[in-house]
């Protein structure tokens, strides 16, 4: 079955408090999405944002952002009066989201709300805790302890407790249940929310595409708790890091500064952590969108404590044998892998062994007419066609950006002469192709122009900060999609 997808994050909804929320405006989306005939909708890691306000740079790979918690939803739980968070200051700028000030904020009103919560109100809340433990009490401890601590880095902790020592652990369980609590609250909070918006996009006809990162973050309670999943030394620091080498776009690579892991010690488990956080995907998501995919082929290595990824080197990761570990225990997993970058026929051969859908880029295609990213050349349907991605330009700032020839190149392949025709004929080629399903950003159907780009790569500050007002989803859009849709047989 064809299908068509839009990509927003749950931090572009229009909302009063400074960030989209999972209230009424996430549900009133999924009214847009279903009128507009649209049949998936794209977000990015839900996961907690840290340093830089990425989401691909989490604090935990299986907890949800707190900042997405809908205040009016706690409201109609009894736990927040509407004056204590009408009150507080959200927004400087109605167009972008200041993530100082909601992490300024947004905790002091969710503290008013748990210091009203009592659990035995909440039959689910003990079903909760106890379904994710296994993951859930390290993280409530973590970040507990990151308060205590002025929210600096688990490694510049005491060292005692920094290095995970059992006496350590469980004074800090001890002195510290109170924020423990609160952070188990959110948690559930969290999880009782998305569950309700998932179910009724699910209700809609609507899936929902999420997205995973590869890799952890080093301030995160995976590497402070589970050293051995990752490529330590012996005082819990970094042998080499993640990254990208030097290409065409970026003369000094990308250094992501992730650690890497220790495959050999996720070979011994049989994959145990990787199959444990894929399933936790599946439950959050209909499709699991997996990031930098070719790192499982084979992943770049930078040496700890360099200043850019000039120097690294390639080694083998774990290849298809990860794949088929998690699909022996969970089944045919709903994937799609994210095939891009520098891909070798090794990493077509990993695509092509696990069966998943890679993906298409058109922004990445109009230099000639051998470009695998142009929709004469997808090979086959198994494939989701994007217009760009997070981390490209909205369509508007791209075709700004256009050199002459590559411009001369895309008015012709597309049947346009005027420059401003350019994105909405792109959607239409994508929309267009054999792929078997089309996504487009947000931003392309508003006709966005650069300054609503999502994500520079490589760069820190002023990214993750698009959002969208109520006026924006008008049922003259909706009924442009749809067409769309209609026409393409999506």
């Amino acid at each position: 079955m064809r299908k068509s997808c839009i990509l927003m994050h749950i931090s572009s909804l229009p909302s009063k408090y400074g960030i989209g929320k999972m209230g009424r405006a996430a549900f009133d989306f999924v009214d847009f999405l279903k009128k507009a005939e649209v049949k998936c909708w794209q977000i990015l890691p839900l996961s907690p944002t840290s340093y830089g306000d990425s989401p691909y740079q989490s604090f935990s790979v299986n907890a949800g952002n707190p900042y997405f918690i809908d205040f009016e939803v706690l409201e109609g739980d009894g736990l927040l009066e509407r004056h204590e968070y009408e009150s507080f200051s959200w927004e400087t700028d109605p167009e972008k989201v200041d993530y100082a000030l909601i992490y300024e904020n947004c905790f002091q009103v969710l503290r008013i709300a748990y210091s009203r919560f009592k659990s035995g109100k909440f039959p689910d809340y003990k079903k909760f805790c106890d379904e994710n433990k296994s993951w859930l009490d390290e993280y409530a401890l973590f970040m507990a302890l990151k308060s205590k601590n002025d929210g600096k880095a688990w490694y510049e902790w005491d060292s005692d407790i920094s290095m995970h020592k059992t006496e350590a652990v469980a004074a800090a369980k001890k002195s510290l249940k109170n924020d423990i609590g609160f952070y188990k609250f959110l948690q559930f909070e969290f999880s009782r929310q998305w569950g309700e918006l998932k179910k009724y996009a699910n209700d809609c006809g609507i899936e929902i595409v999420g997205d995973i990162p590869i890799y952890c973050a080093l301030d995160s309670v995976e590497a402070w708790s589970e050293p051995r999943l990752f490529w330590f030394n012996k005082k819990r620091r970094p042998v080499c890091v993640a990254g990208c080498p030097p290409d065409d776009f970026s003369p000094t690579g990308q250094l992501w500064g992730n650690p890497l892991y220790n495959w050999a010690y996720h070979k011994r488990t049989g994959y145990k952590w990787w199959i444990n956080r894929i399933a936790n995907a599946a439950k959050l998501y209909d499709i699991v969108r997996i990031d930098h995919f070719r790192g499982f082929e084979s992943y770049y290595t930078i040496p700890f404590g360099n200043e850019n990824a000039t120097v690294g080197e390639w080694k083998k990761g774990p290849g298809y044998e990860l794949f088929k570990a998690a699909e022996d225990e969970l089944g045919r997993l709903n994937i799609i892998a994210e095939d891009l970058g520098f891909i070798t026929p090794e990493v077509r051969q990993l695509l092509d062994d696990c069966g998943y859908p890679g993906m298409k880029v058109l922004q990445f295609g109009f230099s000639d007419g051998t470009n695998e990213h142009l929709p004469h050349n997808f090979s086959t349907t198994n494939c989701f066609a994007y217009t760009g991605t997070h981390d490209n330009e909205t369509l508007i700032g791209w075709v700004e950006s256009m050199d002459k020839k590559s411009l001369k190149f895309a008015r012709k392949y597309l049947g346009v002469k005027k420059k401003a025709d350019i994105p909405m004929a792109v959607v239409k080629a994508a929309w267009g192709s054999v792929a078997q399903v089309a996504c487009a950003q947000m931003q392309d159907f508003l006709e966005s122009p650069k300054s609503g780009r999502m994500n520079t790569p490589s760069t820190l500050g002023g990214n993750w900060q698009f959002r969208t007002k109520e006026t924006d989803f008008t049922p003259e859009l909706a009924k442009k999609i749809r067409r769309l849709n209609r026409m393409y047989n999506r």
